[in-house]
């Protein structure tokens, strides 16, 4: 599925992903791929990127400051402090503060 992470100054990231899990205000969910459609608000805590690997990754940290960091070699970690989540049609949008 594709995965595009977009705060209002820039697009923090943008790839084909295994899966990502966010901070919904209700809990904490993962979305896969061919995923139900969803649109869902966020809550400040942890957006974990699944990729297969790095070598494809793009994400913007000149315009952020939201700072990408690797748990290992596959999860990207990124935190936020609030936003909303969309997916639909193998394609996920997280816009984010």
């Amino acid at each position: 599925m594709y995965l595009e992470i977009v705060s209002p100054e820039a697009t923090l990231f943008s790839s084909e992903v295994d899966s990502v899990v966010v901070p919904g205000v209700k809990g904490e969910f993962e979305m896969l791929n061919n995923h139900a459609p969803i649109v869902s608000t966020l809550k400040e805590g942890t957006v974990r990127i699944k990729v297969h690997t790095q070598t494809h990754i793009v994400y913007d940290e000149l315009h952020s400051d939201i700072e990408p960091h690797f748990e290992d070699q596959k999860v990207l970690t990124l935190n936020i402090k609030s936003g909303t989540v969309e997916s639909k049609d193998n394609k996920v949008i997280v816009l984010a503060d």
